[in-house]
């Protein structure tokens, strides 16, 4: 019931007042980034699967400028994370423009496109529902914990989903918030997933593996 009727409804109406309350917040946000980001643009835009393996379009702040080194290769993030953009993340305004019917508040973070073909048949089924602005993994070290860690705690949300489970994550994501905790670049070591799903590969000797996810990938 809650999964695929009231879920859905609680996002609605609760997107409704948020927005009707934060627009003017919103507004001058995009003001501020306009002038820190150095040409890089207010909003971030990327293709995302979403429910289903659908994929959709992600907007979000723009927290980082496009400052590349001498050889024409972006900076590493947290050179290019401004004042601006630290703040936006530490209150999580940042993710607000992604209130929009691809998502919902609460699921599995949505990820990389590149990434589809390098998930084991268990991690596929974080695509069994919404993705979300915050969630299990989220709150339970974010940038902090491992790969394994984070597909690990998506799959324990999709396969108990509930009411009471998105009111504890939602309570979690406000107490970091004010707390300013988990927030920032990765931390976690190796930042792209395909690059940490070939490095097991690697040592488990399974190039048929790494040689299939990059056919999938190039098609």
């Amino acid at each position: 019931m809650y999964r695929k009727y009231l879920k859905r409804w609680l996002d609605f109406v609760i997107v409704l007042c948020v927005l009707a309350i934060i627009w003017p917040i919103l507004f001058i946000i995009a003001i501020w980034l306009y002038f820190s980001n150095k040409g890089a643009g207010v909003f971030f835009t990327q293709n995302r699967p979403g429910m289903n393996g659908k994929i959709f379009k992600v907007i979000k702040f723009k927290s980082m400028t496009d400052e590349r080194d001498g050889e024409g290769k972006l900076l590493p993030d947290n050179q290019r994370l401004t004042s601006v953009g630290r703040f936006i993340r530490l209150t999580s305004i940042d993710e607000l423009p992604q209130l929009r019917g691809d998502m919902s508040l609460i699921g599995p973070r949505p990820l990389a496109v590149v990434y589809l073909p390098y998930y084991n048949e268990i991690e596929k089924h974080r695509h069994d529902v919404r993705p979300g602005i915050t969630g299990w993994a989220q709150v339970n070290g974010r940038k902090s914990i491992t790969w394994d860690q984070k597909l690990a705690r998506d799959i324990e949300y999709v396969n108990n989903m509930s009411l009471w489970m998105d009111i504890k994550i939602f309570i979690l994501t406000v107490y970091q918030v004010f707390k300013r905790e988990n927030v920032g670049v990765e931390t976690s070591g190796i930042v792209n997933f395909h690059d940490f799903r070939i490095a097991q590969w690697k040592i488990a000797g399974r190039q048929d593996l790494i040689d299939e996810a990059r056919d999938r990938r190039d098609r």
